[in-house]
């Protein structure tokens, strides 16, 4: 059923009876009870599972972007990705962004800049992501704190990764926006 309206506060949400948990393990599933707009009774599942994520577009001296390259077994495959992950408990997002680069790729970042932030997949889990840039950063050795990691760091040239982006090999949501981010904001120039 489409809804059409000029403003926000036409617009009807949906009225929360409870909550019970489904599953509770590297996600949380929770079922809510819920009574739609129209007045019917309903069940929605919900992944509560982070606090929030972070990711890292890390562009070096020579315009190479770093990027972490890992399998990803829900997609079965090996994929390009950025330095993130989850936010720890008693983390903000910018120390979470630090320590997940000096994890995954060994980049620990001096300076970030936010780019944005944004809701990977809205119709089904109410975390973030927050993605920053950075160009000011210190080499050290990657530390891979989860065993179920196995990230390697893979540099790019600029105009390469353009052209992966082009041809479709590049799948992970959090890259394709922090790239067309940080090129809008002038912090990363194709030639």
């Amino acid at each position: 059923m489409a809804v059409r309206g000029n403003s926000m506060a036409e617009h009807p949400k949906w009225k929360r009876l409870s909550k019970k948990t489904l599953y509770k393990g590297r996600v949380h599933i929770v079922e809510h009870s819920v009574i739609l707009p129209n007045g019917t009774p309903s069940h929605y599942e919900v992944d509560h599972s982070e606090k929030g994520a972070v990711a890292v577009l890390i562009l070096t001296p020579e315009n190479e972007i770093i990027l972490s390259h890992q399998y990803r077994f829900a997609l079965d495959a090996w994929i390009y990705d950025l330095p993130g992950g989850g936010v720890g408990e008693h983390e903000n997002v910018r120390d979470a962004a630090v320590r997940e680069c000096q994890e995954e790729v060994g980049i620990v970042p001096r300076a970030l800049t936010e780019l944005i932030t944004f809701y990977p997949n809205p119709g089904r889990s109410d975390w973030s992501s927050t993605l920053f840039f950075c160009d000011d950063y210190e080499v050290t050795d990657a530390y891979q704190g989860d065993p179920s990691e196995v990230v390697e760091q893979v540099r790019i040239p600029i105009n390469d990764l353009k052209k992966k982006i082009h041809l479709g090999e590049i799948v992970d949501p959090s890259l394709l926006i922090a790239w067309h981010t940080a090129i809008e904001k002038g912090l990363v120039v194709l030639s």
